[in-house]
């Protein structure tokens, strides 16, 4: 019986050698590896090795060698097939029965492999012939020195609407082969069949063996290409369409790097595009992927945990994914949650970050530098309180009626997460979190443990200390209208403080606005939450300090804003003059 190359290749990418072999072994991290006592001869001294990312065991003692299928087979005494009936099962596939057309279509893909290896090194070729200087000179010109091309394999698509049809079958491929690669298109009304990428920049897509399986295309900028014709107009990023190499869905722009990344212990960033892949990996960030052309679907997210090493799975497998700041950002980020929740499992999760609205990670690092993105990343809050956050951020919850809402909808939340445990301290969290909300002192929460009903509590509504004390009002101000900083940072320093909670926010909020020019409150508002804030901010930024500072609320215009601004730090003055 023959089994095809593809599914083999799916069983081994499904399955990670150090699990299967941890079963057996008793196995210990050594830098990228994990050595052990080898299982096929008596030795005291480890001298047996499994690198997951090469997909190999190897013993320097007795030489015994293989991948996951090898073991299986060594370590059980298995015949071929025996070993993979055995392992397909705990990757969820099952062994196809072979016939002819299967032996036939095996054949064909290992074919389609070298033909996507040649049009590659052709694309690369034709980025650096002089007839293509100007868009070598444009991705040059955006920041991308020689190493970074060779690096990410970045090359072009000429306009000539045949030419790569051409070189590919001088090498002896035929259309139906180009095109089930997805690199043509069949022709319309009997015509030949004419590229589908064409005055790009081109982004090899490689699996987690680095073989290019796809492309990405960004288009070039209208005054380095021909006219558009008529009312068409190219889109700006095109990529290929699934083909028998390739499943959008399940694969991530860039995993052949990031996945050594996240063995060396770096994050794993989850961004929108190619180019923010290469940007983030320039700047020291070389666990970053890219979905491609799709929203982050469940194969991606369960491929995300799969790349990060077990033995972080205490601290959390919690890859971070990077949204813009806006409308929009939050919208992706909700779609995510949605789909991460019913996948949770003890140990796996995932935090969320969000970038300056109008921003993403390759224009602001080139526009701020590294360090404006590690504040993005260094500010990337767990899902559990991204839920939070989306339920009650700018919210009101006077009524009996709101409360009972926000502890519905977050229950019907955490009924998503398949895990009980899980489930059980998301439930905990947010009972905790609305208990703090609501300002309930020295009383606890007498609910069930999971799967019971909501539980029943009395939280007094917390006010906050000196609702008239100038600096109270002032704080909030600027809290909701960070643009006004520059124009009252030295007010905001000089500022006399004595309430030490509210002294420590304004030591914590200056740095932020010095280092990050936020677009909205919002923006600062969930900074300060994550840096432990959440209860002071729920007090200040209270429709009792409304009422009684209308230029401190969210929808004051800034003429508002700057007008109650000064008649505060005139009193603030005159109080000072008078206790003097």
């Amino acid at each position: 019986m023959s089994i095809p190359p593809r599914f083999m290749d799916e069983l081994r990418a499904r399955l990670t050698l150090s699990d299967i072999i941890g079963r057996q072994v008793r196995l210990t991290r050594a830098g990228r590896e994990f050595k052990g006592c080898c299982p096929f001869h008596n030795e005291k001294t480890p001298s047996f090795y499994v690198n997951d990312d090469k997909q190999f065991y190897h013993c320097f003692g007795c030489g015994a060698h293989g991948d996951v299928i090898g073991f299986a087979m060594q370590h059980g005494n298995l015949s071929f097939i025996e070993a993979v009936e055995t392992l397909a099962p705990e990757a969820g596939m099952q062994v196809p029965q072979q016939s002819p057309q299967d032996i036939a279509k095996a054949k064909k893909e290992k074919s389609l492999y070298s033909l996507m290896e040649e049009a590659t090194s052709w694309m690369e070729q034709q980025l650096r012939d002089p007839a293509n200087t100007h868009a070598y000179r444009y991705i040059l010109e955006r920041g991308n020195s020689e190493e970074d091309l060779r690096n990410f394999r970045i090359g072009y698509a000429p306009p000539d609407r045949h030419i790569l049809r051409k070189f590919l079958s001088a090498q002896g491929y035929k259309d139906a082969q180009m095109i089930e690669a997805g690199v043509l298109r069949p022709g319309k009304q009997g015509r030949d069949p004419y590229a589908f990428f064409r005055e790009r920049i081109m982004f090899p897509v490689m699996d987690r063996r680095g073989r290019v399986v796809a492309f990405g295309g960004r288009i070039l900028p209208d005054h380095l290409r021909a006219p558009d014709q008529g009312s068409y107009v190219p889109a700006k990023y095109m990529n290929s369409s699934d083909t028998p190499l390739f499943h959008k869905g399940g694969m991530l722009y860039g995993e052949s790097h990031a996945r050594q990344a996240a063995i060396d212990g770096q994050p794993l960033l989850v961004v929108e595009g190619y180019v923010d892949v290469m940007a983030c990996f320039k700047a020291g960030y070389r666990g970053a992927v890219a979905p491609l052309g799709t929203a982050l679907t469940e194969e991606q997210i369960l491929l995300l945990w799969k790349m990060i090493p077990n033995d972080m799975e205490a601290a959390g497998k919690a890859p971070i994914l990077c949204f813009d700041g806006d409308e929009a950002g939050r919208r992706a980020a909700r779609r995510a949650c949605e789909r991460i929740l019913p996948l949770l499992k003890p140990g796996h999760s995932a935090k969320f970050a969000f970038l300056p609205e109008g921003q993403d990670p390759d224009s602001l690092i080139a526009a701020k530098g590294k360090k404006a993105f590690e504040v993005v990343v260094e500010g990337a809050i767990p899902l559990v309180e991204f839920i939070w956050r989306y339920h009650t951020l700018g919210k009101g919850f006077d009524t009996p009626e709101a409360k009972a809402g926000l502890a519905k909808a977050l229950e019907k939340e955490t009924l998503l997460i398949p895990d009980r445990d899980v489930q059980y301290h998301y439930r905990q969290t947010f009972r905790q979190k609305t208990y703090e909300a609501f300002g309930g002192k020295g009383q606890k929460f007498s609910g069930r443990k999971a799967g019971g009903s909501a539980q029943n509590w009395t939280p007094q509504i917390r006010r906050p200390h000196q609702f008239t004390a100038p600096e109270v009002k002032l704080l909030a101000a600027l809290i909701n209208h960070p643009e006004i900083f520059e124009s009252v940072e030295e007010d905001v320093g000089c500022l006399p403080i004595q309430d030490q909670e509210l002294d420590q926010l304004r030591q914590s909020l200056l740095p932020l606005l010095i280092e990050r020019e936020y677009q909205s409150g919002q923006e600062l508002i969930w900074d300060l939450q994550a840096k432990g804030y959440e209860k002071i901010l729920s007090g200040l930024l209270s429709h009792d300090l409304y009422a009684l500072a209308r230029f401190a609320r969210p929808s004051a215009s800034l003429e508002e804003v700057y007008e109650g601004w000064k008649m505060t730090m005139d009193s603030v003055y005159q109080h000072r003059v008078a206790k003097a």
